[in-house]
């Protein structure tokens, strides 16, 4: 038997007939074992356990700061440890201005990255360039680094990180083990001289 407790009233089950489960993700099942392909399972494991970077130099990370606070809590998405080495970082969030002096560095974190790595570039700062359309400051990262998720906002709220945290994580859920060996991300990156 079985015992369901919901709001002060008791169901009870006699049979395992009258619970709903939900259905198992494209593969072959059978008594006792499910199979499917290496690739889903990995992409399954790595979008629930990345490791972010923050790269953050304005009011954007003072956003993201919110949205790693218990109100919001990044860590329920499996980025629970924030990683401060690029060489442990699986994601780099560039939040704020980068200026052109920034750039090269922010290019060479991006290198000591171990692949696979994403980039999400969060607020209009790091996306465009935002209200600082001057000689000094980057329009865009995309500029030096390639990037994969833009997070609108000026500054964006933390439901827009989270949001694009979880478009990274669709990303890495459904990105083949082969894709960074193809010719087009080689091509990618070589457009940003990075080999």
């Amino acid at each position: 038997m079985l015992l369901i407790l919901q709001r002060d009233e008791h169901f009870l089950f006699k049979d395992m007939s009258e619970i709903n489960i939900v259905d198992a993700p494209p593969g072959t099942e059978g008594p006792g074992y499910f199979a499917t392909s290496l690739d889903k399972v990995i992409g399954l494991a790595r979008s629930n356990s990345l490791w972010p970077l923050p790269f953050a130099t304005s009011c954007c990370g003072i956003e993201f700061m919110a949205t790693m606070g218990s109100h919001y809590d990044l860590g329920r998405f499996g980025a629970e440890r924030l990683s401060f080495s690029p060489r442990q970082a699986d994601v780099l969030m560039v939040m704020g201005t980068i200026a052109k002096k920034m750039a090269p560095v922010l290019k060479q974190v991006y290198i000591q990255m171990a692949e696979p790595r994403w980039v999400m570039a969060v607020g209009a700062c790091a996306s465009s360039g935002g209200i600082f359309d001057t000689y000094s400051v980057l329009q865009g990262i995309d500029e030096v680094i390639p990037v994969d998720v833009y997070v609108p906002g000026c500054p964006p709220r933390p439901e827009a990180i989270l949001d694009g945290f979880q478009r990274i994580q669709d990303l890495v859920k459904n990105e083949s083990g082969r894709r960074r060996n193809s010719e087009y991300y080689k091509n990618l990156l070589g457009q940003y001289g990075i080999k």
